[in-house]
Formats: structure tokens, sequence, C-alpha cells
């Protein structure tokens, strides 16, 4: 499986994000992660980046919304525990699961 992380510089927390994706990559054999830097408006309409950090799964985001905008924007993702800049391990988990 090939997950890409959509990112753009200025975002607080695609670094935690990126964590999350490293530990469950060495959970699955045969898992890769790859980093996409998206830095214009143009990247994020031809990548369909819904803002950072965006995790997708074969063109696919895990965690899309209805009505969900694609642009340079940091995304909040709901959690047990309220809004937060990353999915939590165990959402990303249950995520990849149903990938």
């Amino acid at each position: 499986m090939e997950i890409t992380l959509l990112y753009f510089d200025g975002c607080p927390s695609w670094e935690v994000t990126d964590e999350h994706l490293r530990v469950l990559a060495a959970e699955r054999p045969g898992t890769t992660v790859r980093r996409h830097l998206v830095d214009t408006p143009a990247e994020a309409d031809r990548t369909g980046f819904l803002g950072s950090p965006s995790i997708q799964v074969d063109g696919v985001d895990l965690f899309a919304e209805p009505g969900a905008r694609v642009g340079l924007a940091c995304r909040r993702y709901r959690t047990p525990d309220g809004y937060a800049g990353s999915p939590t391990l165990t959402q990303l988990r249950a995520a990849l699961a149903g990938a």
C-alpha cells in the first residue's frame, strides 16, 4: 500500500501526521509513505488537496467530507477529543483498514 501525505510548509500539524504514518508503515509490511509538498494553488487543484495535512491512498483522500474545498489551508479533523490538526493514530488505523 502506498500512502501519500500532502502538506505545505506553513502547516504546524503535518509532522504529527507524518509520525503517525511512520508508526503505521512499520506495523504494515509493504506499506510506504510518500510525502508531497503542495506549494501552489494549481498544485492543490491538481492533487485534490483538501488542506494540510491530507492523507491519500491511491489518490483518494481518506478523510474527505462532503463539500470540502481544495486549497492551501490548514485542515482540522474531528477526533474523540474534539477538533485537531491531525487524525489520531486509531483513526488512521481504521481508515487504512477500510482502504
